[in-house]
């Protein structure tokens, strides 16, 4: 039985659903009902590959991170945000220019699945 703190490994999409080089969205429910939004990165040439944070701008108060550009800032896989241009890294979800930081989910790929632990 699993309680409410308990995460679980949720499939969100196919490896083939993935874009390279950028970000797509997927809404999670967890037990309680609340949903949330999380950004889904696929950076093939870079060490981890895959990273999740949240979709959510806590600067520009909207859903759109999946919809900014990704890069490296001295070697830190970041997402700007389409809305104002802050950095967030995909590592640590710390905003780069402002006190702010963002939600990060751990990520893997299993058996051609992409599961978020949530």
């Amino acid at each position: 039985m699993t309680t409410i703190t308990d995460k679980l490994w949720r499939t969100i999409c196919g490896t083939a659903d993935l874009v390279t080089d950028s970000g797509i969205s997927a809404l999670l429910t967890n037990e309680t009902g609340e949903e949330e939004q999380i950004a889904i990165f696929y950076l093939p040439n870079s060490e981890e590959q895959i990273f999740a944070v949240g979709n959510y701008d806590p600067i520009g108060k909207a859903n759109v991170l999946y919809r900014g550009l990704v890069g490296c800032i001295d070697s830190e896989p970041v997402v700007s945000s389409p809305l104002y241009k802050q950095h967030y890294s995909l590592k640590t979800g710390q905003c780069l220019q402002e006190d702010e930081t963002i939600a990060v989910y751990d990520i893997r790929i299993e058996n051609e699945q992409v599961q978020v632990l949530y």
